[in-house]
C-alpha cells in the first residue's frame, strides 16, 4: 500500500492488487451526506465524518482500506436550507450496491457499511442483506443509529462535556467532532443554541427539519470541544471494530 495510507482511493491499482495479496480483506464504507449543519457548520459535516470514521476504523482492524465515503445521501427534510443535496433511497441502495460489487469482485471478503447520516440507516438497513446475498463478500451494516447516538453521548462524557443530546444534529456532539477533524472549517463566531430537548422524528422527517429548527441545529453546539470531538470518534472507532471483527469471525 502506499506509504501509511488506509485510504483506498491514495493507492494505485497495483498498490491494492499487492494489500489484497497480502491480506487486505475489509473495505469500509462512508456513507454520509452533503446537508444544512446550521449556521456554524459546514454542509460536508456527515461526509467528512464519514470520512474520519472509516479510516480510523480500517486502521483500527490493522488490515482493512477505506473506501471513498459516499455523497450525498437521503437529505429531503434537510432541503429548506440552501445548499443541501439529497438522492432518493432508491438512488442510494444502488450506489451502494455498486459500490460493493466493485470491491467484491477485486477480492474484498468483507465490507462494513457506515452511515453517518440518520437519513441513511433505512436505506443501508434495506440494502445490505439484499447485497450480501447477491455477492461473494459479507456485508457488515453498522446502523444502528440509536446506538450511534449513545456512543456520541457516551464520547461528549468521556471527552468532559456535561450535556446530552437525545437527538443529534449540529449541537455538541457534531460540533466537536469537527473541531477535531477539521478546526478550520467550524464558524466559531456563529455558534448558535437549536432546539434542546427531545424532538419528533416523524415530525421532522414530514414537515421537514425547518419545522423543528429553524436554524437547523439541535442541541448547544457552544458546549463542543476538540477534545471531546476526539473522545466520540475513539468510542464509535472502538465499538465499530469490535463489531466488524466479531461479525467477520463468524463468516
Amino acid at each position: 500500500m502506499s506509504s501509511n495510507s488506509v485510504l483506498l482511493e491514495e493507492q494505485t491499482w497495483r498498490e491494492v492488487e499487492t494489500a489484497l495479496d497480502d491480506g487486505v480483506r475489509t473495505a469500509v464504507i462512508g456513507v454520509g451526506s452533503i446537508e444544512q449543519h446550521g449556521p456554524h457548520l459546514p454542509l460536508v459535516m456527515d461526509a467528512l465524518a464519514g470520512e474520519e470514521l472509516s479510516a480510523r476504523i480500517a486502521e483500527g482492524l490493522g488490515d482493512a482500506l477505506a473506501a471513498p465515503t459516499i455523497r450525498p445521501g437521503c437529505s429531503g427534510h434537510h432541503m429548506a436550507f440552501p445548499g443541501t443535496i439529497t438522492v432518493d433511497p432508491e438512488t442510494l441502495m444502488d450506489t451502494i450496491r455498486a459500490y460493493c460489487e466493485s470491491l467484491d469482485e477485486h477480492g474484498f471478503d468483507h465490507l462494513a457499511l457506515v452511515p453517518t447520516h440518520g437519513g441513511n440507516f433505512a436505506p443501508v438497513n434495506t440494502v445490505a442483506p439484499e447485497i450480501a446475498r447477491e455477492i461473494d463478500a459479507s456485508v457488515h451494516a453498522l446502523a444502528d443509529l440509536a446506538t450511534l447516538m449513545e456512543l456520541m453521548n457516551e464520547g461528549l462524557r468521556e471527552g468532559g462535556v456535561d450535556y446530552q443530546e437525545p437527538v443529534i444534529h449540529a449541537g455538541a456532539a457534531e460540533t466537536s467532532i469537527v473541531l477535531a477533524a477539521a478546526e478550520e472549517l467550524v464558524r466559531t463566531d456563529k455558534l448558535e443554541l437549536g432546539t434542546e430537548g427531545e424532538v419528533s422524528t416523524s415530525r421532522l422527517l414530514s414537515e421537514g427539519f425547518d419545522a423543528i429548527a429553524e436554524n437547523g441545529v439541535l442541541g448547544d453546539p457552544r458546549e463542543a470541544t476538540a477534545e471531546a470531538g476526539e473522545a466520540i470518534l475513539d468510542a464509535v472507532t472502538e465499538a465499530y471494530v469490535a463489531r466488524i471483527e466479531s461479525e467477520r469471525a463468524d463468516h
